[in-house]
């Protein structure tokens, strides 16, 4: 299917589960996004959330509401993201990332790094939405391949969507409001947005150093956005940015 219109890639810095249920900067910025792009006809996402021994996408008509977290609000636990399935685009995506082995999940549903984002740009749950795991066995430029291979989506009304945080240090947080951000926390969200906004994939794909070692203490949370990077073609917006607990990035990017 060929859309009229190119889709953007996105990607979120989706911080706390509780952004689903919160107006905030953050999500004020991201549901502006929606208005400034055409409506896709589906959405696929790759989350954090769904880091796993190989390949797989959600291929179920009905996806089901994962809460994938505990010790939050019982609204956050009673949350619904009825959003269907699209099992023609699972089975697209598999056939664009051969030879890589994809199988066809319907064991997963929507996990929160998913919906606590959609529900803010398709409020109504009515846009068709697939997700894509990370495979824990390879490193970034694999990631990056793969993801490079997803391309011909956006010329089919697909929007592609990482979601994670660049900078995700759950062990070094500090709570409470106006938390200061660490040095490195700060300086390594520079780096990454100084990277997407020239176009340039080198420094993304290398995690050398102190600042990226502090920032990045295990993949998940950084690898979706080399998922939405590998699509950019002509620019890249910053939608947010900002750390929160002092080491949570909230770094939102589009790229065209």
């Amino acid at each position: 299917m060929t859309s009229q219109h190119r889709m953007p890639a996105l990607f979120f810095g989706h911080g706390s589960p509780m952004n689903a249920l919160e107006r905030n900067r953050y999500t004020d910025a991201w549901r502006a996004v929606t208005a400034s792009m055409p409506a896709p006809r589906a959405v696929l996402v790759v989350s954090a959330h769904w880091y796993v021994r190989g390949s797989r996408v959600t291929a179920q008509a009905r996806p089901t509401t994962i809460h994938d977290f505990g010790n939050f609000p019982r609204a956050l636990h009673a949350f619904d993201y009825p959003a269907p399935g699209d099992p023609a685009l699972a089975a697209r995506v598999r056939d664009l990332l051969a030879p890589t082995d994809v199988a066809l999940d319907e064991a997963w549903g929507l996990d929160h790094g998913t919906w606590s984002v959609l529900t803010h740009l398709f409020e109504r749950a009515d846009v068709p939405v697939v997700q894509l795991s990370l495979d824990g066995r390879i490193g970034l430029a694999d990631h990056f391949a793969i993801a490079s291979r997803l391309e011909p989506l956006r010329d089919e009304g697909v929007l592609i969507v990482g979601t994670g945080n660049v900078v995700h240090n759950l062990h070094t947080m500090r709570y409470g409001d106006g938390m200061p951000a660490y040095d490195w926390a700060t300086r390594f969200e520079e780096r990454v947005t100084a990277a997407a906004v020239a176009g340039d994939a080198a420094p993304l794909l290398d995690l050398a150093g102190p600042d990226a070692a502090s920032s990045v203490p295990t993949i998940e949370h950084y690898l979706p956005l080399l998922y939405a990077f590998a699509q950019r073609r002509t620019a890249t917006t910053v939608l947010t940015s900002g750390i929160e607990s002092a080491s949570i990035s909230m770094l939102s990017l589009r790229f065209d």
